[in-house]
């Protein structure tokens, strides 16, 4: 019976273990950083046990994930990508508002975020398709096609509205498309279509008031200072009174006070930046770097193209996560609702950050083909 669970030692002599240590490190340093943010608040205390159990959860997958070969998803893809579709119109008709956006489906006391789980299934069904493609995305019939199963997605998340999960995504099939050859003028048109775009929707009811404040607060947060405007300028007091080497463990005052809010989600990092320093931020910043260097190397050494392509947009989805995740909370981008992967508090990112991972390390362990 236990046999059926049992992955064959050949391929996990093909694993790459370091895509193993590197989300538990992370997991580990966020369940630290999470206790320091909410142990004063009793209806968040538990939350840092919560994010391991999420973690234990996302490995559990890992497993199941990596039992099976993943050309399998290929065959899945579209019923994957439309059930996602489904979630995200449930989610837009009759899903839970938090913080101005429709983007989460209540079940129980428990909420799941459908856009996170659309963001994977849309990586799996671009790189399905770029597979039967033959990755000949300068046929124009090929391009649109892609742009047809994306714009699908992000017109879904762009309603509830949650513009940074719209970019996040729309970062994910840029990265994605690059990789696969697409002609650079149709790249650097694509970056000019999502900005005209966001002047497009600016002015209309889609953009609420709210996502434009915190879209708005980072070039003058002065302006702002009885809402988003005092979040950031908090973050950016308790970033630079850490220094170098950080005040401590607990003893960040800008976040044992409670100066910053959504400290364990979105501006984890202020937590980071505070009791651990420059040295504690450059520290995560590196192994985040080793991360995309082993996914983006495992694509490159796949032996196909959705392996390839898969990978690429999960190391576009990471990158661009990371850099906005970490940038709003410095001052360097708009603030928006983007968890810093493995690392912010959250069910859903953590599970679909584990399924990236886990797919990755499937297209690694076969990469070769073996013979039983």
């Amino acid at each position: 019976m236990l046999k059926k669970f049992q992955i064959d030692k050949r391929l996990l002599k093909q694993m790459d273990l370091w895509l193993i240590i590197i989300p538990t490190i992370l997991v580990a340093f966020s369940s630290v950083n999470i206790y320091s943010a909410v142990h004063n608040n009793a209806n968040l205390a538990s939350n840092w046990k919560l994010q391991i159990a999420w973690a234990i959860i996302g490995f559990i997958i890992v497993y199941i994930i990596i039992k099976f070969d993943y050309r399998v998803l290929i065959n899945y893809a579209e019923v994957i990508y439309w059930a996602s579709i489904v979630l995200l119109i449930i989610n837009d008709v009759a899903g839970h508002t938090v913080n101005g956006a429709t983007g989460w489906i209540a079940i129980g006391k428990r909420a799941i975020q459908p856009s996170e789980f659309a963001k994977v299934a849309l990586i799996i069904l671009v790189a399905k398709k770029l597979d039967v493609m033959k990755g000949d995305i300068n046929n124009i019939k090929n391009f649109f096609t892609i742009i047809f199963y994306a714009g699908i997605t992000m017109i879904l998340i762009v309603i509830q509205p949650d513009m940074g999960m719209t970019e996040v995504c729309f970062f994910i099939v840029l990265g994605m498309l690059f990789i696969a050859g697409l002609d650079l003028r149709v790249v650097l048109g694509g970056i000019l279509t999502i900005i005209l775009g966001i002047a497009a929707v600016w002015p209309t009811s889609i953009m609420k008031a709210y996502w434009k404040e915190r879209f708005t607060s980072f070039l003058s947060p002065e302006k702002y200072i009885n809402s988003t405007g005092l979040q950031l300028i908090q973050s950016e007091i308790g970033i630079g009174s850490g220094g170098i080497f950080g005040k401590g463990f607990l003893k960040g005052t800008q976040i044992q006070g409670g100066y910053i809010p959504e400290t364990h989600t979105d501006f984890i990092f202020s937590v980071i930046g505070e009791e651990w320093g420059l040295v504690g931020g450059v520290a995560l910043v590196l192994v985040y770097l080793l991360l995309l260097c082993k996914i983006v190397n495992i694509g490159k050494n796949s032996k196909d193209i959705f392996g390839k392509i898969f990978c690429i947009g999960t190391a576009s989805s990471f990158l661009f996560a990371i850099l906005q995740n970490i940038g709003m909370t410095i001052g360097i981008m708009p603030i928006s609702g983007i968890a810093l992967p493995f690392v912010s508090y959250g069910g859903s990112s953590m599970l679909t950050g584990f399924i990236s991972i886990g797919i990755v390390i499937n297209i690694g362990m076969r990469r070769n083909k073996i013979n039983f």
